[in-house]
């Protein structure tokens, strides 16, 4: 009988089990903040063009949320836009209303299947393997579109950016005291100004000031819109944030913060608790997110300062371009965020190596990435057909599962 998560040993992170303050602010937490950018950045400058929402509000409600959430975890958990709500506006130009209206739908169904244990029953039922490929999925959709998207954005000049940035992640991926994301970072700055030069001034001069000229408004969202955020959006989302947002970020907290013993109850509330809060805020929809842990992981990030340096970080953003957040993508050039996505997709894709042992669950854990990769509402079929078959092979033994007694 293969092994199922209750029963497998943890696999530590870099400190093993020793404590970890809550709270830590250094170089290394800062590198961390860039961990998961290459992805935020570009879906929510996206959303924002699409939609026509006030860029200001939506990133200083979305930073606002990130610190929640580090106060909250005090390990790098950040909050991530909803990657199917994103493709979804970035590709029909669903109005902002609709979206704050999804953001209120899904708060209200994860809050309904954390409160009832839904949320718990699924994390039982659910064995390791098929954990493993969504997060291998995941990690290989996050690189394909570094890859394919994001380095060649901007032709000769972003490939040899691209590349440099590669050889400094190389070179100083463990170095403490040069952590490679500030490399990186730093790298596309000096990339970044002495090619949109010009349109940052434009910025900067701008009067007045985007604070002032924006506003920051407040408001409930109608029954309509809320309904037809549940059609258009939050009904495509929630077979994806089950599966990676909540079962597999689950398991990665296990995985690196085992001593935090972070359930899948807790994330589901959380995840439902902030939708709930953005909303009337006119912030956009968020999820917790293996890949954004990842992110925040693999350049440093181990409290969680990461996760609040990464919200001041958006707030800033927020403040200084107001409602021209697309002059963003200047100073965080494709090239540059395409690399640290790169990094981050393997370092969530590697999580599969604790299944060498066992040829099925590599098969399975393989077939559910397939599945995700490929597929239309991949993650859904590839968690449900992947759960079934191991139920039915004896896969799933009788341990206790992602959850774990509590």
């Amino acid at each position: 009988m293969s092994t199922t998560v209750a029963d497998m040993p943890c696999i530590q992170g870099a400190e093993g089990r020793q404590a970890r303050p809550w709270i830590r602010l250094d170089r290394n937490e800062l590198a961390g903040a860039f961990g998961d950018i290459g992805t935020d950045l570009p879906l929510l400058v996206g959303m924002v063009l699409a939609s026509g929402a006030s860029g200001m509000q939506v990133f200083v409600v979305f930073g606002t949320l990130q610190i929640l959430s580090a106060l909250i975890y005090g390990i790098p958990m950040p909050v991530q836009p909803l990657k199917a709500v994103a493709a979804l506006v970035i590709a029909q130009g669903i109005a902002a209303p609709v979206i704050f209206g999804a953001g209120l739908a899904i708060g209200v169904i994860m809050l309904i299947l954390s409160l009832t244990g839904l949320l718990t029953l699924l994390a039982r039922l659910v064995p390791v393997a098929v954990v493993r490929g969504m997060q291998l999925g995941l990690g290989l959709k996050l690189m394909q579109m570094a890859v394919l998207h994001y380095i060649p954005a901007h032709g000769a000049p972003g490939l040899w950016l691209a590349g440099a940035g590669m050889v400094l992640a190389l070179l100083f991926r463990a170095n403490r005291r040069w952590p490679a994301s500030l490399l990186v970072i730093g790298l596309g700055l000096v990339y970044g100004l002495s090619t949109g030069f010009h349109e940052l001034v434009e910025l900067v001069t701008a009067s007045p000031g985007p604070l002032v000229s924006t506003g920051f408004g407040l408001g409930l969202v109608s029954p309509g819109e809320i309904w037809l955020g549940l059609l258009l959006l939050a009904l495509p989302q929630i077979p994806l944030s089950l599966g990676n947002s909540i079962l597999a970020t689950a398991q990665l907290a296990e995985d690196w913060f085992p001593e935090r013993r972070i359930t899948v109850r807790r994330i589901g509330l959380t995840y439902a608790l902030l939708n709930l809060m953005a909303a009337p805020l006119h912030g956009f929809p968020v999820c917790h997110g293996s890949g954004g842990m990842a992110g925040h992981y693999t350049f440093g990030g181990r409290t969680g300062g990461s996760v609040l340096f990464y919200g001041l970080l958006f707030i800033a953003l927020g403040g200084l371009a107001g409602d021209r957040s697309g002059v963003l993508l200047l100073l965080f050039p494709l090239p540059m965020l395409g690399v640290l996505l790169l990094y981050e997709g393997a370092a969530l894709a590697e999580r599969c190596r604790d299944l060498r042992a066992s040829p099925a669950a590599m098969v399975t854990a393989g077939g559910v990435a397939l599945a995700a990769l490929l597929l239309p509402y991949g993650f859904l079929i590839g968690m449900t057909v992947g759960t079934l078959l191991g139920r039915e092979n004896g896969k799933r033994g009788r341990g206790r599962g992602l959850e774990g007694e509590r």
